[in-house]
């Protein structure tokens, strides 16, 4: 157990893109951080030093998990899902056989556990859950976090949409605008393949791809990495909240919208429509998966405009714009903030 005057974190793939501005807001609120990865002190090989790492800590973050902007050749769909499966079924032993067990545990999940919705948005109360690969993981994921009883801890599935900021669903996008390509995307057709199917011990949804007819109108559900953080902050410190949330913007939009937007960022002056058989060669050179803009995501925030949370960013061009300012002054924005046990006491 440690002892210490202030509060500690444990934030697990603190190295990553979330994990580096989650860690400095923790930081700037005066927790001491412990941090869990693949190297340093605590490491998902050391169950013994994860159990110490946990026990006496105030608060857990997992963030951890391969990134999903690659594609999906079996070797990586595996590793997608052992990274999120392995590591959080690491953190729910811990914790369960700590004797000073953390009073929140928040754990990343995705708004793409939701299905393809061109019809409604998605809530956490009326949501419904997808099928095939990416829905198998989510759905894994959050089986592992809510797995057993920890009567100690409170449980948080940080279901976030595709965030903006220097990450690389953000450089995935402005890419594809600076190459001409941001033009209306429309699902269809295309040769089929398998790397959507499901995964795990009971895998979902059909062998090959799915498509739909969209015409460009799906939706794009989208949450500025500020509101990331701000959100993590808020649910670390509000007791009520328990359960799945999604992260995301409470504005939604939809792909040409999107791709309209990301032409007036970069100032290209057209983009190029394309159909899914054109994407497919294009996300190949690209190394990820035309998954990211031709699926209908529609997560909108109930529960957490329901608590009162304020979002800093609710236009998506001045969030797109925000994104490319040098990290330094965003980080500023984000990290000033009273530290949480002093607004306590």
């Amino acid at each position: 157990m440690h002892t210490s005057a202030r509060p500690v974190a444990v934030i697990a793939g603190a190295s990553g893109f979330l994990g580096r501005a989650v860690a400095d807001a923790f930081r700037a609120d005066g927790y001491d951080l412990r941090p869990v990865g693949r190297q340093g002190p605590t490491t998902w090989d050391g169950p013994a030093a994860l159990a110490r790492t946990v026990d006496g800590a105030d608060v857990v973050v997992n963030l951890a998990g391969k990134s999903v902007s690659c594609r999906y050749t079996d070797r990586n769909r595996d590793e997608i899902l052992d990274s999120r499966v392995i590591t959080t079924r690491a953190l729910n032993r811990a914790i369960a056989g700590a004797q000073h067990p953390p009073r929140v545990w928040l754990n990343a999940s995705t708004a793409t556990i939701y299905r393809h919705a061109m019809d409604r948005p998605q809530t956490e109360s009326s949501g419904e859950l997808g099928t095939g690969f990416s829905v198998d993981v989510a759905t894994a994921w959050e089986r592992e976090l809510f797995a057993g009883d920890l009567p100690g801890t409170r449980r948080v599935a940080l279901r976030m949409a595709i965030v903006i900021g220097d990450g690389p669903a953000t450089r995935m996008l402005l890419t594809l605008a600076r190459l001409g390509l941001a033009g209306p995307q429309h699902d269809g057709w295309a040769p089929p393949h398998r790397r959507y199917r499901g995964v795990g011990a009971q895998p979902t949804g059909p062998d090959r791809a799915p498509w739909h007819r969209t015409r460009g109108r799906q939706k794009f559900s989208w949450i500025h990495l500020d509101d990331v953080v701000g959100a993590i902050r808020f649910l670390r410190d509000d007791d009520r909240i328990a359960g799945p949330v999604n992260l995301a913007s409470p504005h939604p939009t939809d792909n040409r919208t999107l791709m309209r937007t990301l032409r007036r960022v970069v100032g290209a002056p057209l983009g190029l429509p394309s159909a899914r058989w054109m994407l497919e060669p294009a996300m190949w050179i690209l190394r990820t998966e035309p998954e990211l803009v031709l699926k209908s995501r529609w997560a909108v925030p109930e529960r957490l405009t329901t608590a009162g949370f304020a979002f800093a960013h609710t236009d998506l061009e001045d969030a797109l714009r925000d994104a490319g300012e040098p990290r330094g002054d965003r980080s500023i924005r984000h990290t000033e903030r009273t530290p949480a046990h002093a607004e306590a006491a």
